[in-house]
C-alpha cells in the first residue's frame, strides 16, 4: 500500500516538476527549494511579527482595538504587514507539508534520514503550536473560539484534569497575566522553532536555507499583492466569553483539526493526532530495512581529471553526490533532484539503484551508454565512477572577484567581444580553456570562457554570442557601456591542453572557438610543437567571426592548419569551402583516429554526437577532452555542464 501511494506520488511531483523546469528552469523550480522557501518564510514571518508587535497592546481591554487600529489607520504598512504575516505563515504550512510528502514519495527518509525526518516531524507541529497560538492574540471571535476550543482539547489531558476552562467560565477570570502568557509564548515557540530548524539541517551536506533570488523576489511580490487583494480583518468584533462564537471563518492551514473537536469526543480525537504522529514518526523504520549481515557502507572510488582519484564511503541508502559532497569534495552540482543534469557521471564498476529524475537531465540512451546522475545514484556495492572536470579537490568557497568593462567590439553580427579590467595591483590565475561564471544581481551565473591566453595581459577576453531572449547577452548588445562594473567567480574548470606527444585535433562549434583560442594561443606562447588542426563549424560564413587571426596563425606556425566549415550556406554567401557538420568534415580527413589527441567544445548536442563517432573511428577515450555548453533558457538559466565553456543569456 505504502509503495503504491509512494509511486502515485512520485508520478505526480515528476510531472508537475517537469513543468515547472519548462516555464522557470531547474534553477528556479520552486519543487527543488521548498526546504530553503520555509526557512525565507520563517524570516518573512519573524520581520512581519516584530513590526506588528510594536503596536500590539498585551492586554485584554487594549488587544483588539490595537490590531485593529493597527489595520485601519495604518492600513498602507501594518494592515499589509499583518496579511502578510498571515499568508506567510500559511505558506511556511504549506512548503513544509509539501517538503515532507516528496520526501516521503521519493523514499528518502530511511537510514541516516532518519534525523532529518524525525525533527521535520516535530517542526510541523511546533509551527502549528505557534500559528495557533498566534491566532489568539487579536482577541476577536475566531481567537476566542479558537482559543477555547484548544484549552477544552488540552484539559482532556489528566495533567490538567479541567483547570483550564476554569479560567473561561467567566469573562473576568481572563486578566493581563493570561494574555502576557500568550504573547511570551507567541515570541518563545519561534525561538525553539529556530533552533530546531538548525539542527534539523546539520546532517544534510551543503544544505541551501536560502532560495535562489528570483523566488525570493517572487515570493514577496505574491504576499504583497496577496496582502492587497484580500486583506486579512478581524473576525466578529472583541472576544465576548458569555457568548459562543458562531459565525467565523477558519484557516484550513492550520485549523483543519478544529471541526473535529466541536463534532468528535476529545479522546478520539487525541487517539487520531498521536496515532498519526506516531505512524509518520516510525515510518524510517518501516519497513525493515536492513538483513542481518548486510553491509551498510560501499565504498565509491572517483576518477577524474590526470589521474585523479578520491575514494569515499557511502551510507545506506545515501546518493554518491550527498556522500561526496559530506566528505567535502569538489563535486559539479545544482539542483540535487535529478533534473538540471550537472553531476552525471560514467559507471565503470558497480551496482546501482537509480532514483527517480527529469528525462531531460539524463536521457535514454545516455543511461543505456552507463551514465547516471550522482544525485540519484545510490550504490548497492562498491562502486567506481569517472567525473569529468573532477580534480579530487576539497569544496572551497568561490572567490567573487570585480571586474569594469574596459572595451566592447562588435566580432560579428550576433558575437561581441567583452573585455574585462580587474582593479589595478589584482591578477587572475587561470590556465588556458577555463572559464568564469558572470553573476547577475540575483544570483544567478552565466558561464563564458577566456578566450586570450594566460599572462598575455591584465585584460580578460570574452566572446559574448546574442541569445534571442537572452537576459544578460541582450544587455550586453544593446546596453551595456565601457566602465560599467561586473561581477564574476572564477576560474573554473578543467578544458585545459594536456601534455603527451600525440597531435591535436580541435573541433570548435561557434563561441566554442573561444577557449581553443586561448589555448592555441597559450601553445604557441609555450613553445609547443605538436602539430595543431582547428576544425571550426558554424552555420553560415560570417560566423567565422576571427577566421582571418586563424589563417594568420597557420600562416606564422607551420604547426598549425585551420579549417573552417559551413553547415547551412546559402548561394548569396558565395562559400566554396567545407560544408556540413563539422565533426563529419574531421572524420573524412581522419578516418582513423588512433594516436590523436580532440579537444572538442560545443553545443551539448554537438559533443553528444561527435564522441561516440570519434571513439567508434578508434580513438582512444582517455584522449578526448570536450566541454559543452547550454544556452541559457531567456526565463531561467540552465544550469551550465561541468567546465563548460558557454552558458549564454
Amino acid at each position: 500500500m505504502i509503495k503504491k501511494l509512494q509511486d502515485l506520488l512520485q508520478w505526480l511531483f515528476l510531472r508537475v516538476e517537469g513543468l515547472f523546469n519548462a516555464a522557470f528552469g531547474d534553477r528556479i523550480n520552486p519543487f527543488y527549494h521548498l526546504g530553503a522557501i520555509t526557512f525565507f518564510l520563517f524570516w518573512v514571518v519573524g520581520a512581519s511579527g516584530l513590526y506588528l508587535y510594536v503596536f500590539f497592546e498585551t492586554g485584554v481591554d487594549e488587544a483588539y482595538a490595537s490590531v485593529v487600529t493597527l489595520t485601519t489607520r495604518q492600513w498602507w504598512l501594518g494592515g499589509i504587514m499583518r496579511s502578510v504575516h498571515r499568508y506567510a505563515s500559511d505558506a511556511m504550512v504549506l512548503t513544509m507539508v509539501l517538503h515532507m510528502l516528496r520526501y516521503f514519495a521519493f523514499n528518502l527518509f530511511h537510514g541516516f534520514r532518519w534525523f532529518s525526518w524525525i525533527t521535520g516531524v516535530m517542526l510541523i507541529w511546533m509551527v502549528y503550536a505557534a500559528g495557533i497560538n498566534g491566532y489568539m492574540l487579536p482577541w476577536d471571535q475566531l481567537a476566542q473560539f479558537i482559543t477555547v476550543t484548544s484549552f477544552e482539547w488540552l484539559d482532556w489531558l489528566p495533567i490538567f484534569n479541567g483547570s483550564l476552562m476554569r479560567n473561561f467560565l467567566y469573562s473576568d477570570h481572563v486578566g493581563a497575566r493570561f494574555f502576557t502568557l500568550l504573547s511570551f509564548m507567541h515570541l518563545g515557540v519561534p525561538l525553539v522553532l529556530l533552533m530546531l530548524m538548525w539542527i534539523h539541517v546539520q546532517r544534510v551536506p551543503k544544505a541551501r536555507t536560502a532560495p535562489p533570488g528570483p523566488i525570493v523576489w517572487g515570493l514577496l511580490a505574491t504576499l504583497v499583492v496577496l496582502s492587497l487583494v484580500a486583506p486579512v480583518h478581524s473576525q466578529g468584533g472583541q472576544t465576548d466569553l458569555a457568548r459562543a462564537a458562531t459565525q467565523i471563518e477558519l484557516d484550513w492551514f492550520y485549523m483543519a483539526i478544529f471541526p473535529l473537536l466541536t463534532e468528535w469526543p476529545l479522546g478520539r480525537v487525541w487517539a487520531l493526532v498521536i496515532g498519526v504522529t506516531v505512524v509518520i514518526a516510525l515510518l524510517p523504520w518501516w519497513p525493515p530495512q536492513f538483513r542481518r549481515g548486510e553491509k551498510r557502507v560501499h565504498r565509491v572510488q572517483i576518477h577524474g581529471e590526470q589521474g585523479a582519484l578520491s575514494t569515499i564511503t557511502v551510507r545506506q541508502d545515501e546518493t554518491i553526490l550527498d556522500a561526496g559532497l559530506r566528505q567535502n569534495l569538489a563535486l559539479a552540482y545544482e539542483c540535487r533532484n535529478g533534473a538540471c543534469g550537472l553531476c552525471v557521471c560514467s559507471i565503470e564498476q558497480g551496482q546501482y539503484r537509480h532514483r527517480p529524475y527529469q528525462k531531460t537531465a539524463l536521457s535514454d540512451a545516455d543511461r543505456e551508454r552507463g551514465k547516471a546522475l550522482m544525485c540519484c545514484a545510490v550504490p548497492q556495492e562498491d562502486m567506481a565512477i569517472d567525473v569529468a572536470g573532477f580534480t579530487g579537490a576539497a569544496a572551497q568557497t568561490r572567490e567573487v572577484f570585480h571586474a569594469t568593462v574596459a572595451q566592447l567590439e562588435r566580432l560579428s553580427p550576433d558575437v561581441m567581444r567583452v573585455e574585462l579590467q580587474l582593479p589595478a595591483g589584482q591578477v587572475l590565475q587561470y590556465a588556458a580553456g577555463q572559464y568564469i561564471n558572470i553573476l547577475l544581481e540575483d544570483g544567478q551565473r552565466r558561464a563564458f570562457s577566456f578566450a586570450n591566453r594566460p599572462g598575455a595581459s591584465n585584460l580578460i577576453e570574452l566572446h559574448v554570442r546574442l541569445v534571442p531572449g537572452g537576459r544578460w547577452t541582450t544587455h550586453v548588445f544593446e546596453q551595456m557601456k565601457p566602465g560599467e562594473h561586473v561581477r564574476f567567480e572564477g576560474p573554473l574548470g578543467q578544458f585545459t591542453l594536456r601534455e603527451s606527444p600525440h597531435p591535436i585535433l580541435f573541433i570548435a562549434g561557434a563561441t566554442g572557438f573561444a577557449p581553443i583560442k586561448s589555448i592555441v594561443e597559450d601553445a604557441f606562447a609555450r613553445g609547443v610543437q605538436r602539430p595543431m588542426r582547428l576544425y571550426w563549424g558554424v552555420r553560415r560564413p560570417q560566423d567565422l567571426y576571427m577566421l582571418a587571426q586563424c589563417e594568420a596563425w597557420q600562416s606564422e606556425h607551420p604547426n598549425f592548419t585551420v579549417v573552417p566549415v559551413v553547415s547551412e550556406p546559402l548561394p548569396e554567401d558565395g562559400w566554396s569551402g567545407r560544408t556540413g557538420l563539422v565533426h563529419e568534415a574531421m572524420l573524412a580527413d581522419f578516418p582513423s583516429l588512433s594516436g590523436n589527441e580532440v579537444y572538442l567544445c560545443g553545443s551539448v548536442r554537438m559533443v553528444e554526437t561527435a564522441v561516440p563517432a570519434f571513439i567508434a573511428h578508434g580513438l582512444d577515450e582517455s584522449f578526448c577532452f570536450s566541454d559543452a555548453f547550454v544556452m541559457a533558457a531567456p526565463a531561467a538559466q540552465a544550469a551550465p555542464s561541468a567546465g563548460s565553456g558557454a552558458a549564454t543569456a
